[in-house]
């Protein structure tokens, strides 16, 4: 998908950090405003709130656009559409715990056996049982002085035990009795219940991310679901005649690369993606897939500048939309903008430039889907970029890079068109206006299936 006229073709020439406990409000019914977001940032609207196009606007800078798409996320009143859910442990990765983890029973909920060996009674040499003791089998029975008895790891401690004998570390004798071969420590090789946690403790906070650790933690700890913020819900609308959905270009067509790869995107941030529809240059076909939509968030692809067939500003003044961002100083991408459409309700729309596209989905919908999922933002980070970086006389400039041990090293075929660069991307970077040499520290976007995190989940 290539952009066509006004913003989009300058474009081809050249988050706020919320507190958890705050974001989570919004699931419990409040609106989490604090006194600062009670007054907006200026909005190019109109005396009652509607769209109204200023040709005289100024782009919104890099960073306030973020910021402003995390505060809009929190605006309104969410208690229905934002309630905690109870989901099953096998579907609850990635998702943000809404309620404190605490621990259904102890850990371990009885002595076990940290190794496979024999369990012994008193000093040695022991006589060793004939029966063994194994994991999930009932309580044995317990030793004598000078008994011993094979046992595996996680089998219950038979009582009166000393210690575990690893197999490594005992050997028996022509008669059968067991000898140990190092010294031997009270209590060695025993999980004593309640090691890890007490019934009751508290394992983990509201907020915590789902990972497959905590999965694995939660039903060690006796659960079967987790409550849980609900994933945001996006639609996306992909736009624009000249798409082909298949085969090679050709009389004038393009292939659409928007669609097959915003969906996966967007459930890397965090998303349940309930549609995707494509609707081609038709106006009347926005406005009713923009105001039948049940979406947390609506995202659209090209349309956004001002030429003839780009709809969305028409349409989002139609519709009385609050714009809340239109247009940001960042290259690519500076034709993106941000609406509230319905008071639970957001508009992201992206440039149809597919590297321009990516800027607009890290600069608007990650910061406003975070957010709304409660997810904690990431840590910053910077690293040395390895050689130049060019940068826009005026704007910031996002540009993909590779890491290679502690330095970023800038990737070519990185134009608002292309799809090159970001393929073989592990981040982007942010480059200031004017640019940035080589050594000089720039601060990294990860890319969802690049970083460490829950995000590599995409489904």
């Amino acid at each position: 998908m290539t952009a066509r006229t006004g913003a989009d073709a300058e474009d081809a020439e050249d988050a706020e950090d919320l507190d958890v406990e705050e974001v989570l409000a919004l699931v419990n019914g409040d609106n989490g405003r604090t006194p600062a977001d009670r007054t907006p940032p200026p909005q190019p609207t109109s005396p009652t709130g509607g769209h109204k196009p200023d040709t005289h606007h100024r782009a919104t800078s890099w960073p306030e656009a973020r910021a402003v798409a995390g505060r809009a996320a929190r605006a309104g009143t969410r208690a229905a559409r934002r309630a905690p859910v109870s989901v099953p442990l096998d579907t609850a990765l990635g998702l943000t715990l809404a309620a404190p983890l605490t621990a259904l029973t102890d850990l371990p909920s009885f002595d076990t056996s940290a190794m496979d060996g024999w369990a012994v009674a008193g000093p040695g040499p022991w006589d060793v049982r004939d029966e063994g003791v194994l994991a999930g089998h009932a309580e044995p029975q317990p030793l004598t002085d000078g008994e011993a008895v094979r046992i595996a790891t996680g089998a219950r401690i038979p009582l009166d035990t000393t210690a575990v004998i690893r197999s490594e570390h005992g050997r028996t004798d022509v008669q059968g009795r067991l000898h140990a071969t190092r010294d031997t420590r009270h209590g060695q090789d025993i999980r004593p219940r309640g090691q890890e946690c007490r019934s009751g403790d508290q394992l983990l906070p509201v907020g915590t991310l789902v990972t497959p650790a905590v999965l694995g933690l939660a039903a060690a700890a006796g659960y079967d679901t987790l409550a849980a913020v609900p994933r945001p819900r996006a639609e996306v609308l992909v736009l624009g005649d000249e798409l082909l959905t298949e085969g090679l270009p050709h009389d004038g067509l393009i292939r659409d690369a928007l669609g097959p790869m915003l969906p996966p995107w967007l459930r890397g941030l965090g998303a349940e993606v309930i549609a995707v529809r494509r609707l081609g240059d038709d106006a009347q076909a926005l406005y009713k897939a923009i105001t039948t939509s049940d979406a947390d968030l609506v995202v659209t692809t090209g349309g956004t500048a001002s030429g003839p067939v780009d709809h969305v500003h028409p349409t989002l003044k139609r519709i009385g939309a609050e714009l809340l961002v239109d247009g940001v100083k960042v290259r690519p991408g500076h034709p993106m903008l941000l609406a509230r459409t319905k008071e639970n309700q957001h508009l992201v729309g992206l440039p149809g430039n597919p590297l321009a596209a990516v800027s607009g989905l890290l600069t608007l919908a990650e910061p406003l889907l975070r957010t709304l999922a409660a997810r904690p933002a990431p840590e910053p980070y910077t690293l040395p970029v390895r050689e130049e970086a060019h940068g826009h006389p005026y704007d910031t400039r996002l540009i993909p890079v590779v890491l290679r041990g502690d330095s970023a090293v800038p990737l070519h075929y990185n134009g608002p068109a292309m799809l090159r660069g970001i393929a073989a991307a592990d981040a982007l970077a942010v480059v200031p206006p004017g640019g940035a040499r080589p050594g000089q520290e720039l601060e990294l976007l990860d890319l969802p299936w690049a970083s460490a995190g829950i995000e590599v989940c995409f489904t």
